[in-house]
């Protein structure tokens, strides 16, 4: 039987001064009040981009909370050497306060590469949650 090193969590980055997000609005005051749970992310578009810049201070904890129970890993373990660069929403449908589901499609780019997802949200229990997505060709 062999030991195994427990793994630690990547640990967290500096709390920028623009949110990571895009939206050009200080981190505090636009995705870091979801961080800390002040506020819910009150579209599926929110939600995403809340959850891209939780991939960029590496928020666990927030990404974890903002998964579909259905589709949520056990545990999430962010590569510590991931930098995450930059968003750009490619399209949206439904996603709003008058829908239950909606979609998000973004690319999110990162040193040495991007990430391309179509992105399924659904809203349970008055919250946006990400559920699942997939990734369209070039």
């Amino acid at each position: 039987m062999s030991r195994r090193t427990p793994r630690r969590p990547a640990p967290p980055t500096a709390t920028p001064t623009v949110c990571p997000c895009g939206s050009g609005e200080n981190y505090a005051d636009c995705c870091g009040r979801y961080h800390r749970g002040e506020a819910a992310a009150p579209t599926a578009q929110a939600l995403m981009r809340s959850r891209y810049s939780a991939f960029v201070v590496r928020d666990t904890g927030y990404l974890l909370r903002t998964w579909h129970p259905r589709t949520r890993p056990a545990e999430l373990e962010l590569d510590p050497r991931m930098r995450w660069t930059g968003l750009e929403i490619l399209g949206t449908s439904d996603g709003s306060a008058f829908h239950s589901t909606g979609t998000v499609t973004f690319r999110a780019t990162y040193q040495g590469g991007s990430l391309h997802e179509h992105s399924r949200f659904e809203c349970v229990d008055g919250a946006w949650v990400y559920v699942d997505g997939d990734f369209p060709e070039a």
